[in-house]
């Protein structure tokens, strides 16, 4: 009898109830079902995973496939040049996008920087629709402005940084900023960024409070923001007040740089505000004591007292006798005598002696006089009596009768 030849029977394999597929029967025996705790997914799925190992060049991430995946260094992150240990820790969580389920060597490659970068570009695209900002860390400073790592490269320009220009771009490094997207090119990777947008936003509502707290009269304090040849704009905690040249002393100012730098911390006084097109102008002499004051509390006409020239014109000079306190030496009263040309008598600078001849408080004019003052008051002599003879003015010639005076004395007697 010949023996048959079967093949052999391959055990049934039974899903067990309640493992959810993780536990299978076979024989009665129960094992793992290894095959349901393969994660699956394709090329270009982005899966989650835990950092098993720390290399030089690479990390392990164990997500849930037969092997563990492969991130190599230059798919960490979107820095030029990255040491893992900075990037990952052990056991993190971290999501990755498939590369190549295996490569030549069998290996799951994967990347972290690009399943952020995808992750990225889809919070981005969302950011501007919806006109809200994005937030990143300022990673480096390059020519024109700063890279801002927002799982993509975003290029914040110098000029979009602030309100106002910033001198040093190094400050920001490494800091977490907002800003919004003010430019957006998938297909060219190109996203430009605008912090100054953000703050202006935020300065909109902080001007409206600032507005309906300031009132006219009121003494703020402020830091010098910019200086322009009219003046010199005040930032008051969120919004520019202006104070015009004219407002800036007592005494004459040729620019506001003379008296005022940017980022000085000064006292302002509140002169008015525009509600409607929110300006608010501002006055630093309102808080300095005025030296008009004191020229009507000290002085009086007929005062001498010295002072300084601080311009010629053609019809006088203009004298200081207090710092702020100018008053004018007319043509007429620099001299005794004619003056054709002030600048023949007096000069920018030159110390001279005057008398007041007039105040006038209310219109804050003060007229000088150098040859007043140069010159003492002259007497003038009492009129003579009207019965006394006046006094001759020539004596009267010797009567030609009169024997001429010797011209000789004679000679003395003999002895």
């Amino acid at each position: 009898m010949e023996a048959s030849l079967q093949a052999p029977q391959i055990p049934e394999a039974l899903v067990v109830e309640g493992s959810d597929g993780l536990l299978l029967e076979i024989d009665g025996r129960l094992v793992p079902n290894y095959d349901a705790t393969i994660v699956p997914f394709e090329e270009g799925d982005v899966v989650t995973g835990k950092v098993v190992r720390i290399d030089k060049d690479e990390v392990l991430v164990d997500v849930g496939y037969k092997s563990e995946g492969v991130i190599l260094s230059n798919e960490l992150s979107v820095r030029k040049s990255v040491d893992p240990n900075e990037e990952v820790e052990l056991g993190e969580e971290i999501d990755a996008l498939v590369l190549t389920k295996e490569d030549q060597d069998g290996r799951l490659i994967l990347s972290k920087k690009r399943a952020r970068f995808e992750r990225a570009w889809r919070k981005i695209e969302a950011a501007v629709e919806s006109g809200e900002p994005v937030s990143g860390a300022v990673i480096e400073i390059v020519k024109g402005g700063v890279i801002v790592d927002l799982g993509v490269r975003g290029f914040l320009p110098a000029s979009l940084m602030d309100i106002r220009r910033v001198a040093n771009l190094d400050e920001y490094l490494g800091q977490t900023i907002e800003a919004k997207v003010v430019e957006l090119n998938r297909s060219r990777n190109n996203v430009v960024l605008s912090r100054r947008a953000v703050l202006e936003e935020e300065r909109r509502g902080q001007r409206e409070a600032i507005l309906d707290r300031l009132q006219p009269g009121l003494i703020v304090e402020g830091q010098i923001s910019n200086i322009v040849d009219f003046g010199a704009f005040v930032d008051l905690d969120g919004i520019d007040g202006l104070i015009h040249i004219s407002e800036l002393s007592w005494s004459h100012v040729n620019h506001p740089s003379e008296i005022l730098t940017i980022g000085q911390t000064v006292e302002v006084k509140v002169l008015d505000i525009d509600r409607e097109r929110q300006r608010i102008s501002l006055g630093l002499k309102q808080t300095q004591q005025d030296p008009w004051q004191r020229v009507v509390d000290t002085y009086h006409v007929g005062d001498e007292l010295e002072g300084s020239v601080t311009k010629v014109v053609a019809f006088g000079a203009f004298v200081e006798i207090l710092e702020g306190v100018e008053g004018l030496v007319h043509i007429s009263e620099l001299a005794e005598q004619h003056v054709e040309n002030p600048r023949e008598i007096v000069g920018p600078g030159d110390d001279v002696k005057v008398r007041i001849l007039e105040i006038d408080a209310d219109r804050r004019r003060l007229s000088l006089s150098i040859k007043q003052a140069e010159q003492p008051a002259r007497l003038v002599e009492p009129p003579a009596p009207e019965d006394e003879p006046p006094a001759a003015e020539d004596e009267s010639p010797a009567p030609e009768d009169e024997p001429p005076a010797p011209q000789e004395e004679p000679p003395a007697p003999p002895d």
